[in-house]
């Protein structure tokens, strides 16, 4: 599995635990750099630790707003200067996307912008239940147009719809959360699939949690590893 990547996700306040994760994952076998979302960005910590990181790392965020209020969102995270991804909402809507994407690129042409769409969290119900009209595959299709359009990197959704994407865009990121080892609990995630699965659906990346993190970190590692390597060789880990 070539030049696949695998964002694992450092979901905590703690800093120590966020220190724990980055330590005892570390193996010859894989590279590994922190995910952060708002609960370690939001910390008294967060913010401080970021500044001062060594790896590169994903801002998981998911900025969503008026275009002016999110580009001035992105342009307060200049002083992270390892921050290689982050994420907005594709709600934002067209212009947004098209404003922060034509921004980064002459600011910060390293940086990805991923964007998001239907949470993993959410099903079709999920979806009738806040006043969409459309299901999650029709929803995400459109979406993943307009990210095409706007410029933007990558857009992020669930592995379930990774392949339709793929076959409209064969040149997008397609970065997919939802994901578990084969036998364990899905949690709060509704629309999910194993790491191997997932890469069989033709996604740049998958984003794996508490499949990794709870418990023995180091075994989780090993089980991860064993279960991506009976597919292939060759495994890129990007937490």
């Amino acid at each position: 599995m070539k030049n696949k990547t695998v964002f694992v996700a450092c979901d905590t306040s703690d800093l120590k635990k966020v220190k724990k994760i980055i330590t005892q994952t570390k193996t010859r076998k894989l590279k590994i750099i922190p995910k952060f979302g708002l609960q370690f960005f939001y910390s008294k910590q967060g913010r401080k630790f970021l500044e001062k990181i060594k790896e590169d790392f994903w801002l998981d965020i998911k900025i969503n707003d008026i275009p002016q209020t999110a580009l001035s969102a992105i342009d307060s995270l200049k002083d992270l200067k390892k921050c290689k991804f982050i994420t907005v909402h594709a709600s934002g809507g067209f212009e947004m996307l098209k404003t922060i994407k034509q921004h980064t690129k002459k600011k910060n042409k390293n940086l990805k912008i991923l964007v998001v769409t239907v949470l993993t969290s959410l099903n079709n119900k999920s979806l009738k239940e806040i006043g969409h009209i459309k299901n999650v595959n029709q929803l995400v299709s459109k979406q993943a147009a307009l990210i095409k359009r706007s410029g933007c990197d990558g857009i992020v959704c669930s592995a379930q719809e990774a392949m339709m994407v793929r076959k409209k865009y064969k040149n997008l990121l397609i970065i997919t959360p939802g994901i578990r080892l084969p036998g364990d609990n899905s949690n709060d995630q509704k629309r999910i699939m194993t790491p191997k699965d997932a890469f069989k659906n033709k996604v740049s990346g998958i984003v794996i949690g508490r499949s990794l993190t709870k418990g023995n970190i180091k075994n989780n590692t090993k089980k991860l590893t064993d279960h991506l390597n009976k597919w292939s060789k060759v495994v890129r880990f990007v937490v």
